[in-house]
């Protein structure tokens, strides 16, 4: 996968080349990350690429030429064009999926009071935001984009488990974990996670997901597809338990 970068401060990036997972990524030829500085393109001898907005208002908008002529330098008939905005969809793991299926993505990182209109008419593909709430700009927004997509591609994980287990890759919030010492502060991790019985650490794990997710994010519940799976599973315990009793 390529993705390219539209920003106004490249420098924001460079830590990606050297962080954790993307950084492998990135040294393996998995993926391929490159920063435009929209600034590059600006027609003005100053390099300046905003303006005050029409009918007036406090702050700047980036104007139109610069971002432009910016996309039209790395877009190709594959390209997908995202900009990072508080009016987009909101970013859920199936769209990380989903997204983790382009060849290229260019992500527009937008800054000041936000960009020319005209831009998302002409050129952008969708709106993505990771959130109802404002940032500054879009760095911060497209490097969560790039995470939560990353790690999807095949290769950039050692298993599929690694993110097939984790928090809303099935719907549901992630089971609990625990590692040494058996017991913290008079904690003693479950009897069951010690027992070497795959099978029923497995519906263990189930089950705790399933509450974890009713506690924390009952939400979630709705959208679970795979529910009637987990309540055919109560069922057969609480069966258990009465014949036990």
């Amino acid at each position: 996968m390529k993705i390219d970068i539209l920003t106004l401060f490249p420098e924001v990036f460079d830590f990606l080349y050297n962080y954790s997972i993307v950084g492998r990524a990135i040294t393996n030829g998995i993926i391929n990350i490159n920063t435009t500085n929209i600034r590059d393109y600006s027609n003005n001898k100053h390099n300046k690429v905003d303006d005050y907005p029409f009918g007036g208002g406090k702050g700047m908008v980036i104007k139109p030429e610069p971002l432009a002529a910016a996309i039209k330098a790395q877009r190709t008939a594959s390209s997908k064009i995202i900009y990072m905005s508080p009016q987009g969809q909101l970013l859920t793991q199936n769209k990380a999926k989903e997204l983790s299926q382009e060849s290229h993505i260019i992500l527009l990182a937008g800054h000041y009071e936000g960009i020319d209109n005209r831009i998302i008419e002409n050129y952008v593909d969708e709106e993505i935001s990771i959130g109802d709430y404002v940032l500054t700009g879009g760095e911060i927004p497209v490097m969560v984009l790039i995470e939560s997509i990353i790690r999807l591609i095949p290769g950039v994980l050692s298993s599929n488990e690694s993110f097939e287990v984790e928090s809303h890759y099935n719907g549901l919030l992630e089971y609990p974990q625990y590692t040494r010492p058996r017991i913290f502060e008079k904690k003693k991790v479950p009897e069951i996670l010690l027992s070497g019985d795959h099978a029923k650490i497995e519906q263990w794990r189930k089950l705790k997901s399933l509450k974890t997710t009713l506690e924390k994010r009952p939400d979630l519940i709705s959208k679970y597809t795979n529910l009637n799976n987990e309540l055919e599973l109560l069922d057969y315990l609480i069966e258990r338990i009465s014949k036990e009793s």
